[in-house]
């Protein structure tokens, strides 16, 4: 028997007008849609999560890369000149971070103070990234501070308030002392993602001269053109361009235990969505093994026509192909549009379930909190990942149908024939 003809009668079994083993394919191809469709929602739900998080991280917190320079030799123009004269380098800008202590109005708490150049936030990737929700998004003067949203509201602060923020120095001696420096709420930002901004409380380097010590720990924040690809060579390339006094870390080394934690949540929730693609594979072998028994008579007549016991099996192999192939087809393209629209669900589900919760006096529903994820899931399709995972549908209904499939090729013609 002809690969041709082994494929026909398979099409055949599946899409005939018979009413017997043919519903088990259908039924076998609708459970493979079914089950795929949680697995590529949850594809470009935690791409997308890790990748606008992680994005948010290099563009607005770590950079791509950082130089340090612990001898305090950072203030050097050649240092700034030699790295801008690699080829890539989008922009490059001094920062100086500190613990402190922040007071406002309805109290006080602990901030991460950032003093860095003003031209950083005007960046265009950081720009994108940066909700202004009062005032400015940077420090103008040395007496301006910008906070977090959170921030703000935790000590009951809006823009044009004055706050109060106390740091702690060394002196010559090595002493450590406090300072406090007056300043006034330029603005109110968020990125986005709480975890990032909460405690952000952002000066100029004028203003980090107020409550920083004499000679601060510099570092520079770097941003190249592909940062997920090509960041380790241009840190190389940093290395072999500056002195031994400097330290150099890319985005992956700074936050290396942070995203090997996504990376690893995410490969588990695949996993647990492949499970069901396996048992939904099963169904298939099940649906073989139906159709063999109810298709007994023609596997009779296709025997003493001279079909040998592998194009037999063949039929049934294709039946399950096509089975894998076109219940994974459907099941990704619903996965798609449903992922591709998630942000819109979420938000109209959101509403739903805050209107019923209203009728019972309750709070206002959020499904994605933003102390703990983005306010909005970045549109992520790795189209690899897609259609691997649709090639491994079509390889589970294949596996699972092989041993019913071989049994039919094996059946004798005569005793199928008394049987019938």
């Amino acid at each position: 028997m002809k690969k041709k003809t082994s494929f026909y009668i398979a099409i055949r079994y599946l899409w005939g007008r018979a009413k017997e083993g043919v519903r088990y394919l259908r039924g076998a191809a609708a459970g493979i849609a079914v089950s795929l469709v949680p697995i590529i929602v949850t594809l470009i739900v935690a791409d997308g999560m890790i990748r606008g998080i992680t994005d948010r991280y290099l563009e607005l917190g770590t950079g791509h890369i950082q130089v340090f320079d612990y001898n305090n030799f950072m203030g050097s123009e050649n240092t700034r000149r030699d790295i801008n004269e690699i080829d890539g380098i989008r922009g490059i800008w001094a920062e100086q971070r500190a613990m402190g202590v922040l007071a406002g109005k309805k109290g006080k708490t602990g901030v991460s103070v950032r003093a860095v150049e003003s031209s950083f936030w005007d960046d265009g990737s950081a720009a994108a990234l940066l909700k202004i929700i009062d005032g400015e998004g940077k420090p103008q003067t040395d007496r301006d501070i910008v906070l977090g949203e959170t921030l703000a509201l935790n000590i009951g602060v809006t823009t044009g308030d004055a706050v109060r923020l106390m740091t702690i120095m060394s002196d010559d001696g090595g002493r450590m002392t406090p300072k406090t420096a007056s300043f006034t709420v330029k603005g109110i930002i968020s990125c986005g993602y709480n975890e990032l901004d909460a405690l952000w409380c952002i000066i100029n380097l004028e203003g980090a001269k107020r409550v920083f010590s004499q000679e601060p720990s510099t570092n520079y924040l770097i941003k190249i053109d592909d940062p997920y690809n090509n960041a380790d060579d241009f840190a190389w390339e940093m290395n072999l361009r500056l002195a031994t006094n400097y330290s150099i870390y890319t985005w992956k080394d700074l936050l290396r235990s942070q995203y090997s934690s996504y990376m690893t949540t995410r490969q588990l929730l695949l996993f647990i969505m492949a499970l069901i693609v396996i048992v939904a594979a099963v169904n298939v072998s099940s649906a073989t093994s139906m159709l063999v028994i109810e298709r007994q008579r023609d596997i009779a007549i296709l025997k003493i026509s001279g079909a040998s016991i592998k194009g037999v099996t063949e039929i049934f192999l294709w039946g399950s192909f096509l089975t894998g192939f076109i219940g994974g087809l459907i099941g990704v393209s619903f996965g798609l549009l449903i992922g591709s629209n998630i942000n819109f669900l979420v938000r109209s589900l959101e509403k739903i379930l805050s209107f019923f919760s209203s009728l019972f006096h309750g709070d206002e529903v959020k499904i994605l909190d933003p102390g703990f994820y983005l306010e909005t899931i970045p549109i992520i399709i790795d189209w690899k990942a897609v259609i691997l995972i649709w090639f491994f549908a079509i390889l589970c209904s294949v596996l699972a149908s092989l041993i019913p499939a071989r049994r039919a090729g094996k059946l004798k013609p005569m005793e199928l024939l008394r049987k019938t």
